[in-house]
């Protein structure tokens, strides 16, 4: 008896010491639970060690929308307001079935490397290794270039934009200067260990895009259409791929899927998880940006931040400062991934050790917020990301995937995930895949592609790289100081 005790007392003791997930699709959960059980009452496990549906629900709906919030708008004004509303429902289901297919596979990956006793122990795994480890070396090489190259763009993305918000408060800094001071303070998500200790940061991320998305609408609604509104998009081929891609982009957030699965005290459950969130993230983006287009119409056409039309007050202020620190927690989103990449190249994955962790991920941060000073433009850039990288990293490669480890009738029949119970059918589970594999490769990647790199080039050659303050209002002159006189002409 005592000895039980004292076994328990260690397992308890070890798992309490370990900053990753150690959730196992089989029967390591049931220890971890008893840990979770035994921990409920300590603060800092409840703010620090999230493993639950509910955390994971939080942090796929937190991460969803974040800055792109914003650009929607900008995408409606491309698009029209039907078009619009219509992708982000397509698109948001298309995303939501290939989340499903990564958290399949992610299943049959676990499944299959527990019955070999393989250990995962202050491992985290990811999305090349369960390609890796399903289809082979090719596919591992193909899944880290991709996922790592979106992931550092997402991150780009993020430090643009904050720069891009703060200045609609305070001006005195142009965007250049205040990507330099958010590049630092993003910095400090190294010392965040894993998706595991996102908990609370999730719960408050999604609760400030909640508002964001909210003030949006009705500040929109309560302004009013502007004079002699007009709404004529879609009117070009390359402003309507370009918003189209956009949205793909906006839907595809899932890149950290499986890192956030393996966070999970049981990762099996994650199927729908995906899906909910995508049901509550159409709340906040379908309402917002429709209003913000009906009462600006084609002026959001020069203006890709919406936040650049709305009327300046204490909610947009307020709205401002959420969005910021929601964009922060987004970069720790982004950023985790290539942190865990860069840790196994350089064999420091698993050090225990927060601080010396810390340090190695530093390299990390350091391309992102050079790249982030170089293209200022975040509108842009996100339809680039989405047609070029999005395509295949959410999209096509995972259905693919599921494809090929299928297509064998003994993976079928020993598959450790079943088709689900609303399309009990494998031939249908092939069709919707192919579909989708079809779809995305001409619409997004190729028409989408065309698209977005026309309109990227044209930014950089009307607003140059290394642009000081990109898309910013003429300063105002100080107050009682004597106007110029007049030049001469010179004939």
């Amino acid at each position: 008896m005592l000895g039980h005790k004292q076994s328990e007392e260690a397992i308890v003791s070890s798992n309490m010491n370990e900053t990753e997930n150690e959730g196992s699709v089989g029967g390591g959960i049931e220890i971890e639970n008893k840990e979770q059980d035994q921990s409920l009452f300590n603060v800092k496990s409840f703010l620090w060690h999230g493993g639950s549906v509910w955390d994971a629900w939080f942090s796929c709906a937190s991460n969803q929308v974040a800055q792109v919030l914003l650009t929607l708008p900008y995408s409606f004004s491309q698009l029209g307001m039907v078009s619009g509303i219509l992708l982000q429902i397509f698109y948001g289901l298309l995303g939501s079935w290939t989340a499903y297919l990564i958290s399949v596979l992610y299943v049959e990956y676990r499944t299959r490397k527990e019955k070999e006793n393989t250990n995962f122990k202050n491992h985290v795994i990811q999305w090349f290794e369960v390609l890796d480890g399903l289809l082979g070396s090719y596919w591992k090489a193909i899944g880290l270039a991709f996922n790592c190259t979106f992931l550092l763009f997402g991150s780009v993305i993020q430090l643009i934009a904050c720069a891009s918000n703060i200045y609609y408060i305070n001006d005195k800094l142009d965007k250049r200067t205040w990507t330099y001071i958010f590049g630092a303070c993003c910095a400090t998500t190294v010392f965040i260990p894993s998706f595991h200790n996102y908990r609370i940061w999730s719960f408050l991320g999604l609760g400030m895009t909640t508002y964001t998305a909210w003030y949006m609408a009705i500040a929109a609604l309560v302004h009013g259409q502007v004079e002699n509104v007009t709404h004529t998009g879609p009117n070009k081929l390359v402003l309507y791929f370009t918003g189209a891609t956009n949205i793909l982009y906006t839907f595809g957030g899932h890149a950290v899927t499986v890192e956030i699965m393996h966070a999970m005290w049981k990762p099996q459950k994650f199927k729908y998880i995906y899906l909910m969130a995508t049901l509550y993230v159409f709340t906040l983006t379908l309402p917002s940006s429709a209003a913000v287009y009906w009462a600006f119409g084609d002026e959001l056409l020069n203006h890709s931040n919406a936040f650049s039309l709305l009327p300046k007050n204490g909610f947009r202020d307020a709205a401002v400062i959420l969005m910021l620190i929601h964009q922060f927690i987004t970069f720790g989103f982004a950023c985790t991934p290539l942190y865990f990449v860069w840790e196994k190249v350089i064999g420091m994955h698993d050090t225990k050790s927060i601080c010396l962790r810390a340090l190695a991920r530093l390299p990390v941060v350091i391309p992102i917020w050079f790249l982030a000073i170089i293209f200022p433009f975040f509108g842009p850039i996100n339809s680039a990301v989405g047609a070029l990288l999005v395509s295949f990293t959410v999209y096509i490669i995972p259905s693919l995937a599921h494809m090929l480890t299928y297509r064998k009738a003994s993976a079928r029949q020993n598959a450790a995930e079943k088709p689900p119970f609303f399309l009990p059918s494998w031939s249908a589970m092939y069709v919707i895949n192919a579909f989708i594999v079809v779809w995305v490769f001409v619409v997004g990647f190729g028409f989408g592609g065309w698209a977005s790199m026309t309109n990227f080039i044209r930014q950089i050659d009307t607003f140059g790289l290394f642009a000081k303050c990109y898309q910013c209002h003429p300063p105002t002159p100080p107050p009682l100081m004597a106007a110029p006189p007049p030049r001469a002409l010179h004939h």
